[in-house]
């Protein structure tokens, strides 16, 4: 448990003295028109390039949406903030970011926005059957 609330990944990685990639960031998404939550499970210092989610978990002509407070609590059983990879009222798509296998601990939200807990990246795997994914998006440099 963290002393502060840890709401965003940076909030996270500065209480537990990390670099940001080490923080797996729970993102959910509402997949349209069936309205089943899809969890994207990716690294603190990365974006989720929304498309390439929706080319995995969409079939043609169906699309991906931003999913509200009220669809993520009732959909995980968490408030955003405090998603956690595991453990929710029913089950999402989950794919997990290839990139957190750059690290050999991870830290991911428990439920709460005090709670967090650590594991390795294989273990994500193990816990959520989920596959490995491209879902970052592509950094342009300035």
């Amino acid at each position: 448990m963290l002393d502060d609330a840890a709401r965003t990944a940076q909030q996270a990685a500065d209480a537990l003295g990390l670099a940001l990639g080490q923080i797996a960031k729970s993102i959910i998404f509402k997949r349209k028109p069936d309205a089943r939550a899809v969890l994207v499970i990716t690294s603190g210092d990365r974006r989720v390039d929304e498309k390439k989610v929706q080319a995995l978990v969409c079939a043609d002509g169906q699309k991906l949406g931003r999913a509200d407070a009220a669809f993520v609590k009732t959909a995980t059983g968490f408030s955003i903030g405090g998603v956690s990879p595991v453990g929710h009222a029913v089950a999402p798509i989950t794919l997990i970011d290839r990139d957190l296998l750059r690290f050999d601990e991870i830290w991911a939200a428990a439920g709460h926005p005090h709670g967090v807990f650590k594991l390795h990246p294989t273990d994500l795997l193990r816990l959520t059957d989920a596959p490995l994914a491209d879902v970052a998006a592509v950094e342009i440099p300035a």
